[in-house]
């Protein structure tokens, strides 16, 4: 399949990806843990791939994750998994979509969309999200998508139609999809991010009726 072979194609280089610590084995299979569990022993041991959805569900205080690219997957655990196609199946649920995104990008088809575009097009409850001023922008996808308590995703897309960037707020290597947002510099797959999501989406709308209801 094209995402298996996008992925096996990134793992050759890049054991990494996101929060996750990746390892082949020589029947195949791969062993995932959390990076900062590489070298712990007496994990609980998790063999299917559905497993990474309750893995990826709550962080170590038992809090809700709803943002799975958050960097805040809980540790002590270890994925047992039998061939590629469990893998592909796990890390889907660890972070949602953002294997077909890596496979469409190293195919060079891979679209982004603007948030301003994205917030245009709202409707219902959200559609006061596209009120949003320059400042605001800056403020908030400065604060909700920086990667260290934010987001571990690389922005692809950008502010507005012109190109401007997201936030004057992030580094350069927010955008760079060779640079490891963990912040630790190793081999990574990039977890890339090709349109604002529907929290980033709830954040500007926050920040936009917080002025109006002044």
């Amino acid at each position: 399949m094209p995402l298996e072979k996008a992925l096996a194609a990134a793992l050759s280089d890049h054991p990494r990806f996101g929060q996750i610590f990746i390892q082949r084995t020589e029947s195949g299979g791969f062993v995932l843990c959390h990076r900062d569990d590489k070298n712990v022993r007496d994990l609980e041991i998790f063999r299917k791939g559905d497993d990474a959805l309750e893995i990826a569900r709550y962080d170590d205080g038992g809090k809700y994750r709803p943002l799975k690219t958050a960097p805040n997957l809980r540790r002590g655990w270890q994925l047992e998994l039998v061939d590629l196609g469990e893998l592909r199946r796990a890390l889907d649920y660890f972070y949602p979509g953002r294997v077909a995104v890596l496979a469409a990008w190293t195919e060079a088809r891979l679209s982004t969309t603007p948030l301003r575009e994205t917030l245009d097009r709202q409707s219902g409850m959200y559609r006061i999200a596209a009120k949003i001023s320059d400042s605001q922008i800056d403020n908030v996808v400065g604060n909700f998508c920086k990667s260290d308590g934010g987001c571990l995703r690389t922005i692809l897309w950008k502010r507005d139609a012109r190109g401007a960037i997201p936030s004057t707020r992030l580094p350069p290597e927010k955008f760079d999809p060779t640079h490891d947002q963990t912040g630790r510099g190793e081999n990574t797959i990039p977890a890339l991010c090709q349109e604002a999501c529907s929290l980033l989406v709830a954040e500007c709308r926050k920040a936009v009726k917080a002025e109006t209801d002044e």
